[in-house]
């Protein structure tokens, strides 16, 4: 991704209209937040609720994941001497797997504070105890942390835990591993799906908007609830459409895209113009739907225009963002201070996990306003609600 543009003025229309929005959300500020990476703080809420803040630099990491000079420490780094990180990759690799790529750039710019790192990626079909050897391969190895990418560590990372229990393990978006050596790294849902609702109501000319979840469940319900509301809290009058490829405890919805095209092309065929998905391995589908409809598609979790090729270049507009490379760092930086802690630890929009992509240039018309939202969420003026209504 190219360093950011200038920032359009923010109009009056503009502030008119997220006034209307005070009663359900609260009244985002007048004017356009500050940069989008650079000098944010930390906020990282854990399991028990609880928040802390402290100053960091992020190095002018932007959401496409150009890194500039990693932020360094004399304290981590004296700390750090001797240890090496770990990561285990999803299947795909950094180059074709979005979540890889955005992992490797907070390795990357955690680089200044560890003399080294080792990387193991498992085949596309691999077993679970073919992934619990890469994490045991690690783990032996020497490498502390040891960072599992994706739940399809789940299983394997915890009967590899309780092997190494003075190895720190941490894993990227699962939330099921519980074990006094590993932290789960997650994210705020609701918040990235009420980004992608603001986006959508800004996008759309028929006032008429859709979502396609892979499973109905409570992780894919919070993008929808904040799908929902981001949409509404830009044109209360919008129309939104849902709809689930499959439901709990069936989550052959993640890997259907026949599916996901037919569930999306409903939508298109009510009326939608935009449609935002959260369908994993389904969304070649919902491309393949917004293409024939002539829509748009909001993309989910990673900068789609880049990880999905050609299948989605023509129809999506943005992605609502998981940083995962701000997880990562964070992850790593706490480790080498002896700051980490078990449990859930969720990165929201306060603490730069949540974000948008402007790869393309194709939000540069609405980026002002997708600013001060995202900003409204941060300092907490915009309560984003979990549940659809």
């Amino acid at each position: 991704m190219q360093p950011r543009r200038a920032r359009h003025a923010f109009p009056l229309c503009t502030a008119i209209c997220l006034t209307l929005a005070v009663p359900l959300y609260g009244a985002p500020p007048a004017t356009a937040g500050t940069a989008r990476a650079a000098g944010t703080a930390r906020h990282a809420t854990d399991a028990s609720g609880a928040a802390g803040t402290e100053a960091v630099t992020a190095g002018g990491v932007t959401a496409g994941g150009v890194t500039a000079e990693p932020v360094t420490t004399g304290t981590a780094n004296a700390t750090a001497r001797g240890r090496r990180v770990g990561i285990a990759y999803q299947a795909g690799g950094a180059t074709r797997s979005g979540m890889n790529d955005s992992v490797r750039t907070g390795l990357w710019r955690a680089g200044g504070l560890l003399p080294g790192y080792s990387v193991e990626e498992p085949s596309k079909n691999a077993t679970d105890a073919q992934r619990a050897k890469l994490l045991r391969r690690l783990a032996k190895g020497g490498h502390n942390p040891v960072i599992a990418v994706g739940h399809s560590y789940a299983r394997p990372l915890a009967k590899v835990a309780a092997e190494f229990p003075r190895t720190k393990f941490a894993i990227v978006d699962d939330a099921t591993v519980k074990a006094p050596n590993v932290s789960n790294l997650l994210f705020a849902e609701n918040e990235a799906g009420f980004l992608a609702g603001v986006a959508a109501a800004l996008k759309s000319r028929a006032r008429h908007v859709g979502f396609v979840g892979a499973v109905k469940e409570p992780v894919t319900q919070r993008y929808q609830a904040g799908f929902q509301a981001g949409a509404k809290a830009v044109e209360p009058g919008i129309k939104v459409d849902s709809a689930f490829i499959t439901t709990a405890p069936g989550f052959g919805g993640f890997d259907l895209p026949k599916k996901g095209k037919a569930k999306a092309r409903a939508l298109f065929e009510k009326g939608a113009d935009v449609v935002f998905h959260a369908a994993g391995g389904s969304a070649p589908g919902v491309f393949a739907a917004a293409k024939a409809a002539g829509g748009l598609v909001i993309g989910c979790d990673v900068d789609e225009l880049v990880s999905a090729g050609d299948a989605g270049h023509e129809v999506i507009v943005t992605s609502a963002l998981k940083r995962f490379d701000v997880a990562v760092y964070d992850f790593i930086e706490r480790s080498i201070t002896g700051a980490t802690k078990p449990g859930v630890t969720v990165y929201d929009a306060k603490a730069g996990g949540i974000d948008y992509a402007d790869t393309g240039g194709k939000v540069l018309d609405i980026e002002a306003r997708l600013q001060v939202w995202k900003r409204a969420i941060a300092t907490g003026m915009v309560r984003v609600p979990t549940r659809p209504s």
